[in-house]
């Protein structure tokens, strides 16, 4: 049996401008959907813009980042197709971890949006449409942000099934931009439940007074 080689070209080539582009649309969405939700929480910026329907105004932000979804990922795709390919990543037995990892994300995404339903999913406690109890079945009993986790899983997995060392690189900043969303995102969230449950007190603390 030979023994390996390792191949002198480079593992990522930096001179393809598909490879920033696709970077910049990764942080891009994240950044966008969280000034956008802030701008709602506090001045009901998107339910004014849909005439005071605030589950209306959450539909069309849900709409809007499932968008930019689809572009991020077409950029990340096309970025891929761009860039070498390493011959350690197009054997068989990395194929299969790429498909399982793909399947894994796309479990985790599934089945917390159906947990959460699209307003739960897609910001909604931000313009006021609170979940009634913390969500604690699978997958939140496994990972506290399945939806991030699972993004960067499938992430990953198609990196591997191209074969692509930018792929991998690629994922990492996908896991970085999303380890920041939720420093900023979480204390957020729970500040919004908190307020909803000191309010509760404070009315049932009324109820009692005024019997």
């Amino acid at each position: 049996m030979a023994p390996f080689e390792a191949p002198t070209t480079k593992l990522v080539d930096l001179d393809q401008k598909s490879l920033f582009i696709s970077a910049c649309s990764i942080a891009f969405n994240p950044l966008f959907w969280n000034i956008v939700a802030r701008q709602e929480y506090h001045n009901k910026l998107l339910t004014k813009l849909f005439g005071g329907r605030s589950q209306t105004a959450c539909y069309g932000l849900a709409l809007t980042i499932f968008s930019l979804g689809l572009v991020r990922d077409f950029l990340y795709e096309r970025a891929l197709r761009q860039q070498p390919s390493y011959p350690l990543l197009e054997l068989d037995e990395v194929k299969y971890v790429a498909y399982a990892l793909v399947a894994v994300g796309n479990i985790l995404v599934v089945s917390s949006t159906w947990m959460l339903g699209i307003t739960g999913t897609f910001l909604g406690d931000y313009f006021g449409i609170l979940m009634d109890d913390i969500v604690t079945g699978f997958p939140f009993n496994i990972t506290d942000a399945p939806m991030y986790n699972g993004s960067t899983c499938s992430f990953l997995g198609i990196a591997l099934l191209y074969g692509k060392p930018a792929g991998i690189l690629l994922t990492a900043w996908v896991f970085v931009v999303y380890q920041i969303a939720l420093k900023y995102e979480n204390p957020f969230t729970a500040g919004i439940y908190a307020k909803r449950e000191r309010e509760r007190a404070a009315a049932k603390k009324a109820g009692k007074k005024s019997q």
